[in-house]
């Protein structure tokens, strides 16, 4: 069942990872002419969104693999999310411009990664240590 679950969550958090590298590329690179299609975006977000997305595709290895180091390498990534919302936020009170989907896709994002670490804490840590 544990590892079932880690399948799943492994899938589920690929999914996500490779949506995240694509959109966030696609705007760095300036790909399909997603930058015209985003309007004001913020570029160290999109830029934490690409570095995020490596750790997540990291993390789906560890998931897969049930390595005990996932669930750092996604509290790294919610602390990168959360230093770049942190940027952001400073940067809409310095008159920044900006979408409001900036800001929601990002408070979204951090909360899906903060439940994954939790899941495969739980699913990885947590079941390692009971069995020792």
């Amino acid at each position: 069942m544990n590892r079932t679950l880690r399948y799943i969550l492994a899938v589920a958090l690929g999914l996500f990872a490779s949506l995240t590298l694509f959109l966030s590329s696609s705007v760095i690179l300036d790909l399909f002419d997603i930058r015209e299609k985003e309007g004001n975006y913020v570029l160290f977000v999109v830029w934490s969104n690409f570095i995020s997305s490596i750790l997540y595709l990291l993390a789906v290895y560890g998931l897969v693999k049930a390595k005990k180091w996932t669930t750092l390498v996604l509290l790294a990534s919610v602390l990168i999310l959360l230093a770049a919302f942190i940027g952001l936020n400073i940067y809409i009170s310095n008159g920044g411009i900006y979408e409001i989907k900036t800001v929601n896709a990002m408070i979204f994002r951090i909360g899906l990664t903060f439940v994954f670490a939790i899941a495969s804490y739980f699913l990885i840590s947590k079941q390692k240590l009971v069995k020792q």
